[in-house]
């Protein structure tokens, strides 16, 4: 199991430790972007039209203290990405918040959404989220949810600036009245949430919100920048910060936490670090690395199970992200890692045309291998 990683990670370490003093940089984020691979070297090499970003979070543990220090690389809220299906980590996390609210609600409640064909609970949508993202379980959440609750909730917790203005791949996106949801009291009983309305979104006026030269619409080609002023907002730090008030909640003001049960904690620390194979998905078609980019996105080997990954993706519009936090519970190796990149190379949007297999993928996997191979040399060598 694994063993491709295994060795490949004895390799390079020994490597290291043979080469001279790189880990020896605190700056491991520095080390590992001057890696001569290929993955790496094909984007660092074209700044510019890759539009990356990374940020790198050392983690140190002193006492019951976890000193978290930032390495950042581009990182500038300014610079718009579209942050694509990582916006779903905030749709499953303050469902969970809004249930431990709700007295006659959990998270295995039943329920459906008015003119959905589907009844699930809220505990399979938000697994879906994570183990394969899958869009409609994110809209349902939105739907129990609705953009402005999920906008003023994040924003009361000092996590800024993000803006979340529609759904995903679906034509009702920008709708501002969220449709009800019939809820399963017991099984004889049901009751409907009130839809509510929020508000429509403002154009946002940020540097590259305007990107590429043509964009297809209803199979026709305008030959004008694609404008994502209206899409959601969610930039590196923003993603930075949710995962370490969930990863560490105890680090932060309560009033700066998300409102979790115990119960709920586990279940979402579970559910991020989660591979589809361990909630019934087909391992040939969702493979470890199918939602794992950092370290495993370019590959089909099999995840070590002493190697957690709590994390989420996104890729639309030739934009690739991931943000994780990753923990080898064996070497005792723990870091967080954020990346954002843009793989469309002919810079035209809705062509389906995007480098994700050749560069996105590749580049963030590499990324990830390197401050894992890092982080684990600075280990041993304490």
């Amino acid at each position: 199991m694994g063993r491709k990683f295994i060795f490949s990670i004895i390799v390079i370490t020994t490597l290291l430790f043979s080469c001279g003093t790189r880990y020896e940089d605190p700056n491991l984020l520095r080390a590992a972007l001057a890696s001569t691979h290929s993955k790496i070297r094909r984007v660092m090499d074209s700044l510019a039209q890759y539009e990356l970003q990374v940020l790198y979070t050392k983690i140190d543990r002193i006492r019951d203290s976890v000193i978290f220090t930032d390495y950042n690389f581009q990182v500038n809220d300014s610079n718009y990405f579209y942050p694509a299906s990582t916006v779903k980590i905030l749709t499953a996390v303050l469902t969970l918040e809004k249930l431990n609210e709700m007295d006659s609600l959990d998270l295995y409640t039943h329920f459906y959404i008015e003119g959905d064909s589907l009844e699930t609970t809220f505990a399979n949508e938000i697994s879906k989220i994570f183990a394969v993202s899958d869009n409609e379980a994110n809209n349902r959440l939105l739907e129990f949810l609705g953009q402005d609750r999920i906008n003023k909730s994040l924003k009361d917790k000092g996590i800024a600036p993000v803006r979340i203005s529609h759904r995903l791949s679906t034509e009702n996106a920008f709708e501002v009245t969220t449709r009800p949801l019939i809820v399963y009291l017991n099984d004889t009983t049901i009751t409907w949430l009130k839809p509510s309305m929020n508000k429509p979104a403002k154009p946002l006026a940020l540097n590259s919100i305007k990107k590429g030269k043509g964009y297809y619409e209803e199979n026709n080609l305008i030959n004008e920048p694609f404008d994502f002023s209206l899409k959601n907002y969610f930039p590196l730090r923003a993603q930075n910060a949710v995962l370490k008030r969930i990863i560490f909640p105890e680090q932060f003001p309560k009033n700066e936490r998300f409102n979790l049960s115990p119960n709920q904690h586990r279940f979402l620390l579970k559910a991020m670090s989660d591979l589809p194979k361990n909630i019934g998905y087909n391992e040939m078609d969702y493979y470890d690395g199918y939602c794992k980019f950092f370290m495993f996105g370019d590959t089909r080997d099999t995840i070590p199970k002493y190697l957690k990954i709590y994390n989420k993706v996104g890729n639309a519009y030739g934009t690739i992200t991931d943000f994780a936090y990753i923990k080898d519970n064996k070497n005792n190796v723990e870091f967080m890692l954020t990346a954002t990149l843009l793989a469309n190379k002919n810079g035209v949007f809705n062509d389906n045309i995007y480098e994700y297999e050749k560069i996105g993928l590749p580049f963030l996997a590499q990324l990830g291998r390197e401050i894992y191979i890092l982080e684990l040399a600075k280990k041993q060598r304490k």
